[in-house]
């Protein structure tokens, strides 16, 4: 029971401290590829130590003293009496860590510094999102330094082997390492073009935790709560941001819904079927609140903003026939300008079904037909469900069944094989 309970432990602490941990030894040994590892060696030795004596009362501290003797005896391999080891010693003072015994006051005030640590976070962000590493690089990246989440977690939620996950890792730590980026937050005349990549690999994560891909369940609600999770933190980090309360707000009020898209048996339940007094009216309150803020903050709403917007105008509605579909359509295309993209197209062709009907909106899908989304689901099924709706049947079936080869998702699949036994 001793053991469980201490291993609880440490996977709590991890999950809270993990970015802090890395983002400290980042700065105190210059090296964030280094810094990554020493934070694995602490987490390793306390799996070992707190089951066994148990936890200590400063473990925060605890695992940031272990991983910095580790970063010493690293030091002193490659140089004896080398500067960085000289004064990481010095530093350390008589933490005490090696015996199990408690840091001492003065060796965690040099520990914690409360004016730097956000700014260790902030850049651990910046950096594992660095334009120079692929997307799927920055993923890996982002949830295993900044989220916590071990290789094993990480591979269940992008449904690729462990070994994969620790290649990307690895490999990403090696192309930062020969780019000689920098442990630090971006200067301003960058920090723009830099948090655009960390806002994108958020979203990322949580798109892909909303709606799977593929895999037997629609929604990765843990994928899904470390992007909610990242969001908080980054608009704690930098609140002169509009595009991060846009980022946060269109989180918060997509997952208000997800205690209603599912039933009780997994399948997806779709937006005018759900039970709208199931949706989670406090994600909703948060929600508003970061639009609120995002459009304080800024001069006008941001490609996120406006999204969020749209997430709104659903989650004030006492139904789907009660929805301002108007408003929605004006902002799709102000999107579209702002960002343009075959999605938000193929989704301001819904809302025009909506507002004015699918014979409006079937000719905005044709024009989609041979871009970028030819070979996806969503263009599919969309179509599908326009020529459903317009009578069209024998057409609507060819599309339904293409868009149910088409897609990944098996519980997706279930409802796209609902609507062709429907046509008869």
């Amino acid at each position: 029971m001793a053991e469980h309970t201490g291993r609880a432990a440490v996977a709590a602490i991890w999950r809270i401290e993990s970015a802090r941990i890395v983002g400290a030894l980042a700065r105190y040994t210059g090296d964030f590829a280094l810094a990554e590892d020493l934070a694995q060696e602490a987490l390793a030795e306390a799996l070992v130590t707190w089951p066994r004596d148990g936890a200590p009362r400063n473990p925060a501290g605890w695992l940031l003293t272990v991983g910095r003797r580790r970063a010493i005896d690293a030091f002193r391999r490659r140089s004896a009496l080398d500067e960085r080891y000289a004064a990481l010693a010095r530093h350390l003072g008589e933490g005490g860590v090696l015996t199990g015994r408690e840091p001492t006051r003065e060796a965690e005030y040099m520990l914690w510094d409360p004016d730097r640590i956000d700014d260790d976070v902030l850049a651990l962000m910046f950096i594992s999102c660095h334009p120079v590493l692929s997307r799927e690089a920055r993923l890996a990246l982002t949830l295993r330094v900044v989220g916590g989440l071990t290789s094993d977690e990480i591979a269940k939620a992008c449904l690729v082997p462990t070994a994969t996950v620790q290649a990307r890792i690895t490999r990403a730590k090696k192309t930062l390492a020969a780019a000689r980026v920098p442990f630090e937050v971006p200067p301003a005349q960058e920090r723009a073009e830099r948090l655009g990549s960390v806002l994108s690999v958020i979203y990322l994560i949580f798109t892909e935790g909303s709606t799977a891909s593929s895999g037997d369940e629609l929604i990765r609600f843990e994928l899904a709560g470390e992007a909610q999770r990242l969001a908080r933190v980054l608009a704690r980090l930098v609140p002169n941001e509009p595009e991060v309360y846009g980022l946060l707000a269109l989180l918060e009020l997509t997952a208000a819904r997800f205690p209603a898209r599912t039933g009780p048996d997994g399948e997806p339940v779709l937006l005018e079927q759900q039970d709208r007094r199931r949706w989670d009216r406090a994600a909703i309150r948060r929600g508003r609140a970061a639009l609120v803020r995002a459009e304080q903050v800024g001069r006008g709403l941001g490609a996120y903003g406006l999204q969020a917007a749209i997430a709104e105008c659903h989650a004030v509605a006492a139904s789907v026939e009660t929805t301002n579909w108007e408003r929605i359509v004006l902002i799709y295309e102000a999107l579209g300008r702002l960002a343009p993209s075959p999605v938000v197209d193929v989704n301001r062709a819904v809302a025009v079904a909506m507002a004015q009907g699918p014979a409006a909106a079937l000719p905005i899908v044709d024009t989609l037909a041979a871009g970028a989304l030819a070979n996806s689901h969503l263009l599919s099924s969309v179509r599908g469900e326009l020529l459903t709706r317009l009578g069209r049947t024998d057409e609507a079936r060819t599309e339904l069944e293409r868009a149910a080869q088409l897609c990944g998702n098996e519980r997706e699949r279930t409802v796209l094989r609902r609507k062709l036994a429907a046509l008869g």
